[in-house]
């Protein structure tokens, strides 16, 4: 009966004992020293047991910071060799906390804040039009489409032209031709439609123009080497591709009307996507919109720099004004044109909301980004928490979205608001 259950969900074998899966950093974990007590943990830890047990995810990475320390930093599963169609005999490989997971578009976020340290050190203007840089980009209308637009998903340039072959991906100049020859939807910046792909290449472009050199450097002199990150690259090195964990497409398949949101979203059906992502050369490329790749600790360690004002471990990274220029809401709440879901955006970071938003209830003064629907990665100042929730199934529509929405509830309310004179990064 299990048997055929998992082939009608498409769901990983989870095994009744969960501690025989589950990896955890104790010497990274120290609530006692922020006053968080150890049943607050392991509830918030429950909550993610419960979502694994969904079979939806066969490998999970989590890391919660409060105050500046890491409170809660496990894995559970497997990063390889349990997903829905692999059989007994193959071969597993445990998910363990600094197992590299590939954090899909959460990874905007990251080329958001590089984007905004850019204008701190006053090589673009986020208000320019991205052809004032980049002048072949003003093809088919597109000559007064902004940097900032881009950012903000309202840049009239939601999707790669259709039929486009999926190998154009990992070809940078022949995606930028394909981009600079698009028509726009609109050009006034009015609509929120997300860029779920097409503005990481843009704003790859002119970061390269303006500094000379590549994206990928850029992110490794200014935020990887000084925050002492061992991966935090886009994508991952050739030689070490077999320590990044896979992505499998779990959960029943997607019928009209979701298949088609999916479809206008991400370009193809979600076995297009497993094949496409986990195909070593998308592994290997530099997509700035989506192949970052690194582990949970690092991506909430991300966040807590943030939430410092661009200070990590006393260094440095971008002035607190950057951040909040990052974090500041442009536009109101709006229906999504591509995800057909309201949504408050700054320049590169889904907001939360009161008196509920996507970052939980009470969220006015959270930020972050979600990586392929299921990776949620943000950060509350309000609460004075990060959080990165990874995982490695790809489920749509699925019996897993209760668990899921319950994990985000939970941290909510085991970290409730403080009064607003303890807040980092007070914001109005």
């Amino acid at each position: 009966m299990k048997q055929l259950a998992r082939r009608a969900f498409h769901t990983s074998a989870i095994p009744k004992d969960l501690d025989s899966v589950t990896c955890r950093d104790s010497a990274g974990e120290n609530p006692a020293l922020v006053g968080v007590s150890p049943e607050s943990v392991e509830t918030i830890w429950r909550s993610v047991q419960r979502l694994y047990r969904s079979g939806v995810h066969p490998g999970i990475q989590v890391s919660i910071r409060h105050r500046g320390e890491q409170v809660l930093h496990r894995a559970i599963g497997h990063a390889t060799g349990n997903g829905p169609d692999d059989g007994p005999d193959t071969p597993r490989v445990a998910m363990t906390t600094d197992t590299p997971v590939c954090y899909f578009s959460a990874s905007k976020a990251v080329t958001a804040l590089i984007m905004h340290m850019l204008a701190e050190q006053g090589l673009v203007n986020l208000m320019d039009p991205v052809a004032y840089y980049c002048p072949e980009f003003a093809q088919s209308g597109k000559r007064t489409i902004t940097v900032h637009q881009i950012l903000s998903h309202r840049g009239g340039i939601p999707a790669i032209p259709k039929d486009t072959p999926i190998d154009v991906l990992w070809d940078k100049d022949e995606i930028w031709r394909l981009l600079c020859e698009s028509k726009p939807v609109e050009v006034d910046g009015a609509k929120v439609a997300y860029h779920a792909i097409t503005g990481g290449f843009v704003l790859q472009r002119v970061l390269e123009k303006v500094t000379g050199d590549s994206i990928e450097n850029f992110l490794d002199r200014h935020l990887r080497q000084p925050m002492g990150m061992k991966w935090f690259t886009y994508g991952i090195d050739p030689a070490r591709l077999d320590q990044l964990s896979l992505t499998y497409a779990t959960g029943p398949r997607p019928t009209p009307p979701v298949s088609w949101v999916v479809k206008r979203a991400l370009g193809g059906d979600i076995k297009t996507i497993e094949e496409v992502v986990n195909d070593p050369r998308f592994q290997a490329a530099v997509i700035p919109a989506g192949n970052l790749c690194g582990t949970a600790e690092e991506m909430s360690r991300f966040y807590q720099m943030m939430l410092n004002g661009g200070v990590w471990n006393g260094k440095r990274i971008c002035q607190e004004i950057t951040v909040r220029r990052a974090i500041q809401q442009f536009g109101s709440l709006q229906i999504d044109r591509t995800m057909l879901v309201p949504m408050r955006f700054s320049a590169g970071l889904m907001l939360g909301g009161n008196p509920v938003g996507i970052w939980g209830p009470q969220s006015r003064y959270a930020f972050g980004h979600l990586g392929l629907i299921n990776k949620l990665c943000w950060a509350d100042a309000g609460r004075d928490i990060s959080v990165s929730m990874l995982n490695t199934g790809l489920p749509i529509v699925a019996h897993h979205i209760p668990a899921l929405m319950r994990f985000v509830q939970t941290v909510c309310r085991e970290f409730p608001l403080m009064p607003e004179q303890e807040r980092p990064l007070v914001l109005a």
